[in-house]
């Protein structure tokens, strides 16, 4: 039977932090699969780390994204003849607490809006609001190049997200983004001439 070492009060358990070590200083070495092996090890120590923290509900994966940046950027300077866990958690506290004041200034700094921040009542996009009523919407849409349609006509009358439009088209969230905007544009250049 092994016997196992107990965790300690960062959640990390001796023979953990001494295996990356060890990894670490292969990566350093220029070892990559070394490197791959460390970077998917630790990756769940840091997201159990950013999870433990309230303030960043919603932000762990990116938390975890900052640290892992930070630990590639500065991996050079790694003490091989230091462990590494102290090392690592170091790091992670630093962005931790980067993350957490960036949330606090953003918060801060922003406005939850309220019913009476609405300047439009109407439920639904607003161009079908402002359009539905024109005799000629429906044949300036079926003008339109079909990729264009398409796009106007998920996104904007039907209010569908860009995810389910994607889904729905097969067009990427970029291309329909793109559409969407062109097949705006003429549709306000051909109803603005009619007006």
């Amino acid at each position: 039977m092994t016997e196992r070492s107990e965790a300690g009060p960062s959640g990390m358990r001796a023979d953990s932090s001494a295996a990356w070590s060890v990894l670490m200083a292969r990566a350093q070495d220029g070892d990559r699969l070394a490197y791959r092996r460390l970077l998917e090890e630790v990756t769940p120590y840091l997201r159990s780390l950013a999870a433990r923290h309230g303030g960043l509900s919603g932000e762990t994966e990116d938390t975890v994204q900052d640290i892992l940046l930070t630990l590639h950027a500065a991996r050079h300077a790694y003490d091989g003849s230091r462990p590494f866990g102290p090392w690592l958690l170091a790091i992670a506290r630093r962005r931790i607490a980067d993350r957490l004041r960036y949330l606090g200034r953003r918060a801060a700094i922003e406005t939850a809006l309220e019913p009476r921040h609405e300047t439009i009542s109407a439920p639904g996009p607003n161009l079908y609001t402002l359009l539905s009523g024109r005799r000629g919407l429906r044949e300036a849409i079926d003008k339109l190049p079909p990729g264009q349609r398409q796009a106007v006509l998920l996104l904007k009358l039907r209010g569908l997200s860009l995810r389910e439009a994607a889904s729905e088209s097969g067009m990427s969230a970029a291309a329909l983004k793109v559409a969407s905007h062109r097949g705006l544009k003429a549709l306000r250049a051909t109803l603005g001439k009619g007006t």
